[in-house]
């Protein structure tokens, strides 16, 4: 009985820490640049665009490639923010022999 205690423990810690993590991730920002710094799209840790920066120059492109810019700085900052989530959770999971406990998408 006693292991069995020893499990809820742990249960109950590794949801604390899950809990806090979580809490961390929504204030990580990840910022994704494309077009030599002239697109700048920010997502915040629930992924959602906080903000998206066009340079004077980009606005003289094309709309379609002004568009693929926009697309392609949004992949690089989720591309950012998965790699931040990803070692956050590691973080609270690590002490728990999680092996390859990977964050829902």
């Amino acid at each position: 009985m006693e292991d069995f205690n020893k499990i809820l423990d742990k249960a109950k810690e590794l949801e604390s820490k899950i809990k806090e993590s979580q809490e961390k991730i929504k204030k990580i920002e990840a910022e994704g640049i494309s077009g030599l710094n002239s697109v700048k799209v920010t997502l915040n840790g629930e992924g959602d665009i906080t903000k998206i920066e066009l340079s004077q120059e980009v606005l003289k492109e094309e709309k379609t490639i002004i568009e693929d810019l926009i697309m392609a700085a949004h992949n690089n900052a989720k591309s950012k923010l998965k790699t931040k989530t990803t070692e956050e959770i590691s973080k609270a999971t690590n002490n728990f022999g999680i092996p390859g406990f990977k964050w829902p998408t």
